[in-house]
């Protein structure tokens, strides 16, 4: 099913006050355009519904560009961490910076999504550690929903690192996200979902349990960072907790995907993220799909194992190194990833009563979009049916 993209050849779209109207052949739709109508010409090329990136930390302070450079010369991803990088590094930036700063920066990045075609993210905290800096980037995310066209879901994501001050007090920050963080967080409706790093290292099998479900007894909806690293039993306990998503998924085995399936579970899988960190081990995709599971495909972007915005690049990588079709990868970054977020009956694919999200391909085929890596495909895109992107130029 996910190979089954309704293609209309020589399409139209009638879009009136942001929403979908009708969509059909151009030959009953260009009968009732009347003169007074706003025409957009596609000129022959692939128009496709916005991507949905369902998996994404957008607001934070800092580079880890040094990082960066030290995985090139041999440091993993764990070996930094232990020295204080990788989170805890972005932690500090973050703690640092004014919510005026972030909101600045993270409009910046909001352009790069926009114009590589992605017009929906999810968008996670977990840069702060302290109530008051994860209160700050959620309150950065709900501004940035107001004043840019990028549509951004919110994810709190305290449960992301142990911070420093708190390392010899592991109890202590699991009570603080428990009985401070959260509370707040469902109070201000600062977040529709909560995340835990569930992972060997940062938090355990029952750490997590706890924290998740804290959350969903204040009503947030369940996502889970699981078996990235390692198997660490994290897409069982999605299964157990009746989470909306599990996330990386990269050491899940065939009895962690008959949990998600048994428990209509859909895996994010991050391809950009494994090829970031220079690991070879993606998540077996095609055996997900196989079994029926409902596959997204999310960029991961965020300052240290994924610092891209390119849900272009997450549907290259899927076809080399995870043996998805185009037509399947185009599923999974657009109509899957809005029924992860809960917006699949808003966004997501091109039909009457949806919002008019939807970008213009610089492509004559809709498999280019994938097979031209390392591109920006988009040349226009549209938001509620109106222009928020467009290229310069197009050969």
């Amino acid at each position: 099913m996910m190979r089954e993209l309704s293609i209309i050849e020589d399409g139209a779209m009638l879009v009136r006050d942001g929403s979908i109207e009708r969509v059909g052949p151009r030959s009953e739709i260009e009968p009732i355009i009347k003169a007074d109508y706003d025409v957009v010409d596609a000129g022959w090329r692939v128009v496709m519904p916005g991507f949905v990136d369902a998996h994404t930390h957008p607001v934070f302070a800092g580079t880890r560009v040094d990082e960066y450079e030290l995985r090139a010369l041999g440091a993993t991803y764990q070996e930094i961490a232990a020295r204080g990088g990788g989170i805890r590094s972005t932690v500090r930036h973050t703690r640092a910076a004014t919510l005026e700063s972030l909101v600045k920066e993270s409009r910046r990045y909001s352009q790069w999504f926009l114009r590589n075609g992605t017009t929906t993210v999810e968008a996670k905290s977990g840069y702060g550690l302290t109530v008051e800096d994860e209160l700050k980037i959620l309150r950065a995310v709900k501004q940035l929903n107001e004043e840019t066209p990028l549509r951004y879901v919110p994810t709190f994501l305290g449960a992301h690192e142990i911070p420093e001050e708190y390392s010899e007090r592991r109890e202590d920050y699991i009570a603080l996200v428990i009985e401070e963080m959260l509370p707040r967080v469902a109070k201000e409706k600062l977040a529709e979902y909560a995340d835990v790093f569930c992972e060997i290292g940062v938090f355990t099998i029952e750490e997590s349990r706890r924290i998740l479900t804290g959350a969903r007894e204040l009503g947030l909806g369940l996502r889970l960072h699981a078996d990235q690293l390692s198997l660490s039993g994290g897409a069982r306990l999605a299964a157990e907790l009746g989470a909306v998503t599990a996330d990386h998924l990269e050491h899940t085995d065939a009895d962690g995907i008959a949990a998600l399936l048994s428990s209509g579970i859909q895996p994010v899988l991050l391809p950009c993220s494994v090829y970031a960190l220079g690991h070879t081990r993606y998540p077996a995709a095609r055996e997900m799909i196989d079994s029926g599971l409902a596959v997204v495909l999310a960029t991961d972007f965020n300052p240290g194992s994924s610092p891209t915005p390119s849900i272009l690049m997450a549907l290259s990588l899927a076809s080399t190194h995870m043996k998805m079709t185009p037509a399947e990868s185009i599923t999974a970054a657009t109509i899957n990833a809005a029924y992860s977020l809960g917006r699949g009956d808003f966004v997501g694919s091109l039909e009457a009563g949806k919002r008019a999200d939807f970008v213009i391909h610089d492509c004559s085929d809709y498999r280019e979009v994938a097979y031209f890596f390392g591109v920006e495909h988009p040349l226009a895109v549209f938001i509620d049916g109106r222009e928020v992107f467009r290229r310069s130029s197009s050969a």
